[in-house]
């Protein structure tokens, strides 16, 4: 039984796309990731027929690669965060606050959270679904943002504890995920790389929250939640602080336990405990199993031990692969070389 392959949202911008590229980031001396915000929509001043053809160009890429999951790349995003928080009222782009986060790895000026959170008129991602849809017989998955991880990379300046502010935001991600679903979307994604980093918070509010982010949604839709341990500001940066994989453990049982369909876990940057698979009972793992900020290739050989390993803890029918996160730092010929090797990989075993 060959494994699915999927893609975890951001793909490669081609050069008539500037928005969203790492070029905006750079590397302090502490080692600390500087990140810039956008205080205008950049994404507003491209061409509609340049994000549409760079969204068929991702997809098609990952099609030719062997995907059986694609997503739509995030092509109209300056980054996976901020797209979905400009559609939202409560956040000021405009006046923007200085802050440390992902536990001091990184600072930027954040757009600030100023008023309540709610939805801002109409549905926005179902548009993208259906545009995305329209280049593949496959399903396409969309992705969004979880609410601990918007949190952590906006500054808030209205709510009193940062549960009420989950909640609401919760509840303004079910809103867009309920358009999607209505709109045939089967795949539907929610990044949460913050769990591992704020391991207390995600047990105490998070998880709730993702049942929250859900609510409502049929169940022949797959449910999906994403979390990576962080990437650096360049390609090949060995000494990024990253998030503790083993914080993994102390969440899977948790994870099992909810509406959660799939589980995408990081394993190509630094290798599990593969007894880790066997806490997740019911929930299929999408494991992580090429590297997304370093310039080596995994060879399809090393890919399919690494599959063979993780089968000796969990059935192929729950076991999906993919990168460890997005693929937007490496260029789409390193990033389609790594996918190639993947899916010749899963269909080996």
């Amino acid at each position: 039984m060959a494994i699915s392959t999927t893609c975890i949202g951001a793909y490669p911008k081609p050069d008539y796309i500037h928005i969203g590229n790492f070029a905006e980031t750079e590397q302090q001396d502490n080692g600390v990731t500087r990140a810039f915000t956008y205080t205008q929509d950049s994404a507003a001043e491209v061409p509609e027929a340049m994000l549409i053809r760079a969204t068929g160009e991702a997809i098609r890429d990952q099609l030719d690669c062997g995907i059986d999951i694609p997503t739509d790349g995030e092509q109209r995003r300056e980054n996976y965060i901020h797209y979905h928080c400009r559609h939202l009222d409560g956040f000021d782009f405009r006046n923007l606050t200085s802050k440390v986060h992902r536990n001091g790895a990184a600072v930027a000026d954040l757009p600030t959270i100023n008023a309540r959170i709610e939805p801002h008129g109409d549905h926005f991602l179902d548009r993208d679904f259906r545009i995305a849809q329209g280049f593949s017989d496959r399903p396409i998955k969309i992705t969004l943002p979880g609410p601990l991880s918007i949190i952590d990379t906006t500054a808030n300046l209205y709510y009193r504890t940062e549960r009420e502010l989950a909640y609401d935001l919760a509840t303004a991600l079910n809103f867009e995920i309920r358009a999607l679903a209505a709109a045939g979307c089967q795949y539907i994604q929610i990044d949460e790389p913050l769990f591992v980093r704020k391991v207390d918070d995600a047990l105490a509010f998070g998880i709730e929250c993702l049942d929250r982010c859900f609510d409502g949604v049929p169940d022949h839709v797959t449910r999906v939640m994403h979390m990576c341990c962080g990437y650096p500001g360049h390609v090949d940066d060995e000494d990024y602080l990253k998030a503790d994989p083993g914080c993994y453990f102390q969440l899977a049982r948790s994870i099992d336990g909810t509406g959660i369909h799939q589980v995408s876990i990081e394993d190509a940057h630094c290798l599990n405990d593969l007894q880790l698979l066997e806490n997740f009972v019911d929930t299929a793992v999408i494991l992580g199993v090429v590297t997304i900020a370093n310039s080596r290739i995994e060879s399809s050989e090393y890919i399919q031990q690494r599959l063979e390993s993780a089968l000796r803890h969990i059935d192929a029918d729950r076991l999906l692969a993919a990168p460890d996160c997005g693929l937007m730092m490496i260029g789409r010929d390193l990033a389609m070389a790594k996918l190639k090797n993947m899916c010749r990989a899963a269909q080996a075993i």
